[in-house]
């Protein structure tokens, strides 16, 4: 299935335009995917968890109303019980959610109410129906309504809370003598209502996980270069900041190499903006070899300019990795008969290495790496100057 497959064809290669690509009817991404859609659906769906929680408390409490309104004497006792046991639960469970201490355990909190509730609800019906076969017992089906629209879990934790909840009305009710006829009836009923809530499920989970690729894939073109998938101006600024700011705090040094290819405009003009585009993606594939460690980075800043950002490096490795760039990219031997510097298409590299301190400003260390290509590309042109 490829839901999007108009436009993904010039979307460059990335995680969430590959499995929106590839399709998730089965409501399952590749496994990084995955885990970082659970994580998503925890943030999103915690407020609902808690007005959940508050609903179903009010909702559960009210049904007292019928106990006493059907049932009396020493039964109507332990039913009450069972009430305010299952109602304990839920202001604990609810405490726990709405406190945001623990969020990795909203899910299973979630399943545990719903469980509690719905196994709460099969006990009461069982035990009523004992005294008065008219008791109702429709109201399993909120509880299973409530797992797969109102508690924000997924497609299966709530297909299996509920049909769980169903088993075990299914097996109280047997061996509390109802009427088989009737039991079929109502297990009939209440697998049909789960049936629906299922399927209605299911269009949510997937519309959630369109949704999360898709947003996800918006902030990966936000930030991407559309040419040569590197970070783009507004990110690489961004970043610097940030990195800037954590250099500080881990007195650790950063490297900025300001590149510029040789003479691209002769290039243009001699063949063509199509090869020209072509050999900004072989650009960009040389300088993201260079910056391949966790918090290295390297952008497109506009045209034939492009930055590398390097974290915690010597000035001596910030010189050799530089001079490695740019004889990667003369190795790749682009023909460039315009070109006074080579036969080929070159780099102009300039560097600046530093420790940020609080007195410095990050504009300073963009400011010396821009002087020091000023001066490579003054003084002849494919090389690199510290």
């Amino acid at each position: 299935m490829s839901l999007h497959s108009d436009w993904l064809a010039d979307v460059r290669p990335n995680p969430y335009a590959e499995q929106l690509s590839r399709g998730y009817r089965l409501l399952r991404f590749a496994p990084g995917l995955e885990l970082e859609y659970r994580a998503y659906m925890l943030r999103d769906t915690l407020e609902l968890k808690r007005v959940a929680v508050i609903f179903a408390l009010l909702v559960w409490l009210s049904f007292a109303g019928v106990d006493i309104w059907m049932i009396e004497g020493p039964l109507l006792a332990a039913l009450l019980a069972i009430r305010v046991g299952v109602a304990l639960l839920l202001v604990v469970c609810g405490r726990l959610i709405l406190s945001r201490r623990h969020p990795h355990l909203a899910a299973p909190l979630g399943i545990a109410c719903i469980g509690t509730m719905g196994l709460g609800a099969a006990v009461i019906i069982a035990l009523a129906h004992g005294q008065d076969p008219s008791f109702p017992y429709e109201g399993l089906l909120l509880v299973c309504i409530a797992a797969y629209f109102l508690v924000g879990l997924r497609l299966v934790e709530a297909a299996v809370t509920s049909f769980l909840v169903l088993l075990a009305y299914g097996v109280l009710e047997w061996l509390g003598g109802l009427a088989p006829e009737r039991l079929f009836n109502n297990l009939l009923f209440l697998l049909a209502g789960n049936l629906i809530g299922a399927v209605g499920c299911y269009q949510l989970e997937l519309k959630s996980r369109e949704h999360f690729l898709v947003d996800g894939l918006l902030r990966v073109l936000a930030d991407q270069d559309g040419l040569t998938g590197l970070h783009n101006r507004r990110s690489f600024y961004r970043e610097l900041g940030r990195l800037w700011r954590q250099a500080q705090r881990e007195e650790r040094s950063l490297a900025l190499l300001l590149c510029d290819v040789d003479h691209f405009k002769a290039y243009n003009d001699r063949y063509g903006h199509q090869a020209g585009d072509r050999a900004l993606q072989q650009v960009g594939e040389v300088l993201l070899q260079a910056a391949r460690r966790p918090l290295d980075m390297a952008a497109r800043l506009g045209g034939e300019e492009f930055a590398v950002l390097l974290y915690d490096i010597a000035p001596d490795e910030a010189r050799q990795r530089a001079e490695a760039l740019r004889q990667s990219l003369e190795a790749r031997a682009i023909e460039h008969a315009g070109s006074s510097a080579a036969a080929v298409l070159t780099l102009s590299v300039g560097l600046c290495c530093v420790r940020p301190t609080a007195q410095a400003s990050v504009d300073s260390l963009f400011e010396h790496a821009d002087r020091a290509l000023y001066e490579a590309k003054a003084f002849g042109r494919n090389q690199v100057v510290t």
